[in-house]
């Protein structure tokens, strides 16, 4: 997880959402929030890329600065996940991010995301 935009403490809440997300669901979940280099989807996708197994990960990319936030997922991952279930957590991100709240935005849709995602 690159988080330039988070204090320690919100680091290792974001990692506990993310290492429950994960046995949870089996999948791997990143997070980069920071500036995104040119496109944020491009840059989502880049990243997404250089994951350990890509076709198995979520990777959520945030630029507070731009106002962005992406959702990239692998090829295993999308049949398991719809992109109606994708688009429900980015709602909710997003209104927690309105509210002020970055790591509550996160926290809630890795889980989210991890719930819809499960067997």
């Amino acid at each position: 997880m690159a988080a330039g935009e988070l204090s320690h403490g919100d680091r290792i809440e974001v990692d506990r959402a993310i290492r429950a997300a994960e046995q949870s669901c089996r999948f791997e979940f990143s997070v980069f929030v920071g500036r995104s280099q040119g496109d944020s989807r491009a840059f989502a996708e880049r990243l997404h890329g250089a994951t350990v197994a890509p076709d198995r990960s979520v990777l959520l990319l945030v630029d507070p600065a731009a106002r962005r936030l992406e959702v990239v997922t692998g090829e295993v991952v999308r049949r398991r996940l719809t992109d109606n279930e994708v688009d429900l957590a980015v709602l909710q991100m997003q209104s927690a991010f309105a509210e002020g709240s970055l790591v509550d935005g996160l926290t809630r849709g890795i889980a989210q995301l991890a719930e819809h995602a499960r067997d």
